[in-house]
């Protein structure tokens, strides 16, 4: 069943579909990661690209609860960032295509809220 989204605001930035799959830079139409369509339940996430535009992404959904803040570190699985405590997979971002970004997912499954910054 399709998530009821509650808020959505992408700035220089596309997503493939209404809430998840591939992202990319508005400015230079470069695909800068792919967000995981069901495992995550908020994510807030600013950019650099390495075209200089800056960008973010904040989606959540009517169903969304606060994540709780953990100091445990993503996993990374295939080039993904997952959950480690259930190596779901959240999002995929592309470091050869970004300059840097800071980066806040929480697991739907398990409601930890994860950080990152690069």
């Amino acid at each position: 069943m399709a998530r009821v989204l509650k808020n959505k605001k992408l700035v220089n930035t596309r997503l493939a579909t209404n809430y998840g799959g591939w992202m990319y830079c508005d400015t230079c139409n470069e695909n800068i990661g792919y967000l995981c369509y069901s495992t995550y339940d908020e994510v807030e996430l600013r950019y650099k690209c390495n075209c200089g535009s800056l960008g973010s992404v904040l989606l959540d959904f009517e169903d969304s609860v606060i994540g709780k803040k953990c100091k445990d570190e993503l996993v990374i699985i295939k080039n993904r960032l997952c959950c480690p405590k259930d190596n779901n997979p959240l999002i995929t971002i592309l470091d050869k295509k970004v300059d840097s970004y800071e980066m806040k997912i929480t697991c739907k499954s398990c409601g930890s809220m994860y950080k990152k910054v690069k």
